[in-house]
Order: C-alpha cells, then structure tokens, then sequence
C-alpha cells in the first residue's frame, strides 16, 4: 500500500514554485547604451614614398639604372640625420607591343621617408625631385602623440558612459551596475596626394616641398550594458 504523503509534504511543493515564480527570482533589467569622446592629436609627424621608374630594353639594364637611382638618393638621405629612411617594393614587368611581343621592360623601385622635422623632409623631397617621382606625402600624429590623445579622449569618453548611465537609471528610479564594456578608437588624417613624376626635374626646380600638418581628430567610442538593481 503506497505510504501516505505529509501535510507538510504537499504544502512544501506550492510554496516553492511561488517562490521561484516571484519578483525574488525575476533577471535584471538590462539596458544597452553608448557615448563617445574625442580629442585633438597634433600630426607631427610627417611620411612621404619616393620613387624611381624608368623604361629599357632589357630587365639587367633597367636594375642598372634604378640601383644607382635609388643607392644615390639612400646617400643624399643620410645626410638628414633625423629623417628616416626604409626601402620599398621594386617591381619589374614587360610592356607588350601589338601581337603580344614584349618590347621593353619597366621597373619602379619605392623608398619610404619618414620624420618629425617636417622642415628636414620638406628639404629633402625638393632634392630628391631632381630624378625621383613622389607617390604620396602625409601627414600623422606620432606614435606617442596619438597614444596620449587616445587616453584622453578614453578617459572622457568612459565619463560620458557613466554619465549618461547614471541619467537613465536616476530616471527609472533604481541603482545600476555596469555589466559590460567594449572600448574602441579611431582617427586617421587624410593623405596628400602627389603627382607622379614623369621625367626628373632640373636642379633649379629642387625647392623645399610645402607641408602643412594639421590635426586628427581621434574618437573612443564606449558601448556596453548596464543593469538595473532591484
């Protein structure tokens, strides 16, 4: 004969699913928001790619005449202590005639410049002018200069998220904690572009390149969630 259940027993089972069921157990309100902040980072650091390009008869010849291109500016750099100096890509390919013959060969060998002392790279680009093409100049912040205004603008940035945090759960009537954070920055200054050189200039046209640095405005954007405390 099965045994007979306790009052107590039966009285425990309702009791707790009432209490799984109630407010006691219910999740957190969870609430999704976003701030962001920026600052100023001066671009004080200026970058630059030169080039040498020519065409000939034969690949041998054409690395003749780029080696010496490219090995004669590498000396004229190293005059400039505070500029640096990085070899590129060089790049060797046929030109076809008609019927698909090759009729000669073009090669293009890169360097990259690079300083701080905008008034040294600005001098040295005008003298390497005289048998270099330049692709493209730009303007940065350095390294160190972006790192500070990204701390900043982080700093006010994780403000802004409290702030704005604080305004919506002071508004709902309840306390809040921070669940989660996801941080991110940006900020990058648009490149200057140069025309390609055809033809290398007289020595009576190598004058300073202007440079004129400017600011990048570099952003943290803060998004994350928060939960409401009952």
């Amino acid at each position: 004969m099965p045994r007979p259940t306790s009052f107590s027993a039966r009285l425990a089972i309702p009791l707790l699913a009432l209490l799984l069921s109630g407010p006691a157990f219910a999740a957190p309100t969870s609430i999704e928001l976003s701030a962001e902040a920026s600052r100023s980072a001066a671009n004080d650091l200026a970058r630059a790619t030169v080039f040498a390009e020519a065409t000939g008869s034969t690949p041998g010849e054409l690395a003749k005449r780029i080696n010496n291109l490219i090995s004669d500016s590498l000396k004229t750099a190293k005059t400039y202590g505070t500029v640096k100096t990085q070899s590129g890509g060089t790049h060797t390919y046929p030109v076809y005639a008609k019927g698909g013959k090759i009729e000669s060969w073009r090669m293009r060998s890169d360097l990259t410049l690079e300083s701080t002392d905008t008034g040294a790279l600005s001098e040295l680009l005008g003298k390497l002018q005289v048998s270099l093409g330049v692709a493209n100049v730009s303007m940065l912040p350095a390294p160190e200069t972006r790192k500070k205004a990204e701390n900043d603008a982080t700093v006010d940035a994780i403000a802004a998220f409290k702030s704005r945090a604080k305004l919506i759960a002071d508004t709902l009537g309840k306390p809040y904690r921070i669940k989660q954070l996801s941080v991110s920055s940006n900020g990058r200054a648009p490149a200057m572009p140069m025309m390609r050189a055809a033809a290398a200039f007289s020595s009576a046209d190598a004058a300073p390149m202007p440079m004129e640095g400017g600011e990048t405005q570099i952003t943290t954007n803060i998004s994350g969630q928060i939960e409401l405390v009952e």
